[in-house]
């Protein structure tokens, strides 16, 4: 009785796959033109990012981020390990990757929190719509990312653009959760003396929440870059550029020295872009 009671459920699978690959189909044949020209758009805009990075001479790039870091921080030790970081990825002859790398990452940075902090103010005042997000928000996060690369590399092709959308879909929701957190763990009191002082409620987000929730907000840029970094080698696996290349062929070769070598750079960029852009509160 069992058996005949798995088997009817069996026989009565749900269509999943065959569904979402119906939705991606029909995507792709009325939409085509739509996805053209945004891949059009952003390769463009990837490749004026990584030509402004890799032009200028390596140790002009080094300076600028040991400076951006000094701004920032306004200590010397961060400045220090930033260009420590900065100095290695060159010693090990890894500068071009690397400034891929970055671009990757400072692309779908720039996506992430574009997207990510408005939909973090909004959810912050609509809790309905937050729990309603939610279950996405997880789905983007523990779906595993080969899965949702396949359509994105249907609809976008080979390169960095494909990398860069699975990078975006993989780093948003920590934005997203991270800024909902900020924003409405700002206390009651600092929003009640605002309204009570005739602040309109734009007043209130820009003046009051957010400078509150500006070190949430940063943890979630923070998390955004560690995230991204976390998808060079799925990036490289697709064809885009960067240090994401010599980890695959590093596995595809079955060589250990390329591989601890590129990965030491990678940590390198990790630790760099933390250092350099770390906020903590104050008050």
């Amino acid at each position: 009785m069992l058996d005949t009671l798995s088997d009817a459920i069996i026989a009565a699978k749900i269509p999943v796959g065959p569904g979402v690959a119906a939705a991606f189909t029909w995507v792709q044949d009325n939409f085509f033109v739509v996805f053209d020209k945004i891949e059009v758009s952003l390769r463009e805009v990837v490749e004026a990012l990584s030509t402004a990075l890799i032009a200028p001479h390596p140790l002009i790039i080094i300076a600028l981020f040991g400076l951006v870091t000094w701004v920032l921080q306004r200590r010397l030790t961060p400045v220090a390990i930033v260009l420590v970081c900065a100095l290695f990825a060159l010693n090990q002859d890894y500068w071009e990757l690397t400034m891929q790398t970055l671009t990757l990452v400072l692309g779908s940075c720039v996506i992430c929190m574009g997207i990510g902090v408005p939909l973090g103010i909004y959810s912050a005042h609509h809790p309905r719509f937050y729990r309603a997000l939610t279950p996405l928000l997880d789905l983007m996060q523990t779906l595993p990312t080969f899965v949702y690369l396949i359509p994105v590399l249907v609809l976008f092709g080979l390169g960095m653009v494909p990398g860069l959308v699975a990078t975006v879909i993989f780093a948003m929701p920590a934005a997203i959760r991270l800024t909902e957190l900020g924003i409405r763990s700002t206390p009651t009191a600092l929003s009640e003396a605002a309204t009570a002082f005739g602040a309109t409620t734009r007043q209130r987000i820009f003046k009051v929440e957010l400078p509150w929730a500006f070190p949430q907000i940063m943890a979630g840029l923070n998390q955004t870059i560690m995230l991204s970094l976390s998808m060079v080698v799925i990036a490289g696996l697709v064809g885009a550029p960067g240090l994401g290349v010599p980890v695959v062929r590093a596995l595809n070769t079955v060589n250990a020295s390329l591989g601890f070598e590129s990965g030491a750079v990678i940590v390198a960029v990790a630790i760099m872009l933390d250092r350099m852009l770390r906020v903590e509160r104050t008050t």
